[in-house]
């Protein structure tokens, strides 16, 4: 498949807390992208459309000015209505293909495969640009999340050749693990944002893959 995009699939990959507080929220994401943040997810389960509106809209322009594509969880309606940079979905989110198509060819798609490699390979025949494994260690935010096993990034990047982003429990200690491996970006929540220093923590991971 050919690349359609220029973004930056190989880094730290971070995805917004629930945090109702928005101004904390942007305070947040500006610091993670002052720390090497490649692309960041917007995604806040607890959060109305409203809110979830009112957020997105205003994490936008931060990444615009720190050009890192911003990528909206489960809603294409909200990516496509702020423009944002993408949108990515689980298994139960919609028909990728679908997704796809209504979304162009210009926006990033990104899917959820768990730990199933035919998932992957599905996401792939319906056009994302990347794929997402995990729960690669025990994650406090799914706790009853599958294992997904490493042998898997090494799996997309030889037989589907697109992006894989390892996500669930990564940490500094065992993210070297998982790009040893072979994943493209390693997807954190809790170990980057409930910390006291978000942007030093940010820097760290991203210096993992120099």
């Amino acid at each position: 498949m050919t690349k359609r995009h220029s973004f930056n699939t190989n880094g730290l990959y971070a995805i917004t807390p629930d945090i109702a507080d928005t101004d904390l929220l942007i305070t947040k994401v500006e610091a993670a992208l002052q720390g090497g943040t490649s692309m960041l997810q917007y995604r806040n389960k607890q959060a109305n459309h409203k809110l979830q509106t009112e957020q997105a809209r205003a994490i936008l322009p931060l990444c615009r000015q720190y050009q890192v594509p911003l990528i909206i969880n489960d809603s294409v309606k909200l990516c496509l209505t702020l423009n944002a940079d993408g949108v990515h979905l689980g298994a139960d989110d919609g028909n990728l293909a679908e997704v796809r198509a209504r979304l162009g060819k210009d926006k990033i798609l990104g899917a959820s495969c768990y730990n199933r490699f035919d998932l992957a390979k599905q996401a792939h025949q319906a056009g994302v640009d990347y794929v997402a494994f995990g729960a690669c260690f025990a994650s406090s935010t799914k706790p009853n999340a599958p294992v997904a096993d490493l042998s898997l990034f090494a799996k997309a990047q030889n037989e589907l050749q697109i992006p894989a982003v390892a996500i669930g429990g990564i940490t500094l200690q065992n993210a070297p693990l998982v790009i040893q491996a072979g994943a493209s970006a390693i997807a954190v929540i809790n170990a980057i944002f409930n910390v006291d220093d978000v942007k030093s923590t940010c820097s760290q991971f991203s210096k993992l893959f120099i």
